[in-house]
């Protein structure tokens, strides 16, 4: 047995040199056990329209504040990865964990801005969390819609992301959340990832085993290593080398099944 794009497939029967009806027909075995998909959000379904610099920039001069993007981008990529990694909890995140933004917000403005007063950081970081549920911040990929249509077919769907409720705005405004049987949210699940618990705790929600269910995402440490630690299977998105219509055709069309595309992710 092989996994490949997490597809298990007997090699001598689905591989290359098979015959071309058989190879339909095995194909579709091979992909029949997969029952739902789960994908990752921001960065697999979509993405901002500027980047968080530019954000929070903007947010600024709306509260009387003048700050520079590109200073504002740095201090967020590095409080970013100083945030440390938290354990899994038993239920939610308290208040929707809106004190964990608080205190990435916290760490930029000690870094941008460290004279400023308590009024002002308190004031734009309330502005700040509402702008990124506003229409207009997020904009989908473009394949995203019809890909989601005709995986709806035949899949069940769902969306898991490190994130809070906002993501549900943020669905409805992009147009897709009725695709989608679930959101599983970090803030309400009370694991994030990378730690397999988020996938475990969602695979329990959906009342499926990890076998059954493939993981979508572009990010290799929260997303792939995570997913597979918890036994799910995982197409590797990695743009621009490929996108999610490589996944329609990973999974096969009812009207054309292809091969799995050796080009797109690696062996897991």
């Amino acid at each position: 047995m092989q996994r490949i794009l997490g597809v298990f497939c007997q090699t001598k029967i689905c591989g290359v040199g098979s015959h071309t009806g058989h190879y339909a027909r095995r194909l579709k075995v091979c992909v029949e056990v997969i029952r739902a998909i789960l994908f990752d959000a921001a960065g697999t379904l979509f993405f901002l329209t500027k980047t968080v610099g530019e954000h929070y920039a903007y947010v600024g001069r709306e509260v009387g504040l003048d700050l520079d993007a590109q200073d504002l981008d740095r201090a967020f990529h590095t409080a970013w990865q100083a945030m440390p990694q938290r354990f899994a909890i038993d239920g939610p995140r308290e208040n929707d964990d809106k004190d964990w933004w608080r205190q990435l917000v916290g760490r930029v403005f000690d870094q941008v801005a460290p004279s400023s007063s308590e009024f002002d950081r308190d004031n734009f970081f309330e502005v700040v969390y509402e702008h990124f549920a506003e229409p207009g911040v997020w904009e989908l990929y473009p394949e995203v819609p019809d890909v989601l249509k005709q995986l709806r077919k035949r899949f069940q769907l769902a969306v898991i992301s490190n994130f809070d409720g906002r993501l549900r705005f943020i669905l409805q405004h992009l147009g897709i959340a009725k695709y989608f049987a679930h959101v599983f949210i970090s803030s309400e699940l009370g694991a994030d990832k990378p730690d397999p618990e988020i996938f475990r705790r969602a695979l329990k929600g959906m009342n499926l085993s990890a076998d059954e269910v493939v993981h979508v995402g572009d990010d290799p440490e929260r997303s792939w290593k995570a997913a597979t630690a918890a036994g799910s299977r995982v197409f590797l998105l990695d743009r621009p080398r490929n996108s999610l219509c490589d996944l329609l055709d990973w999974v096969g069309r009812d009207s054309n099944p292809e091969p799995t595309p050796k080009d797109f992710g690696a062996a897991l």
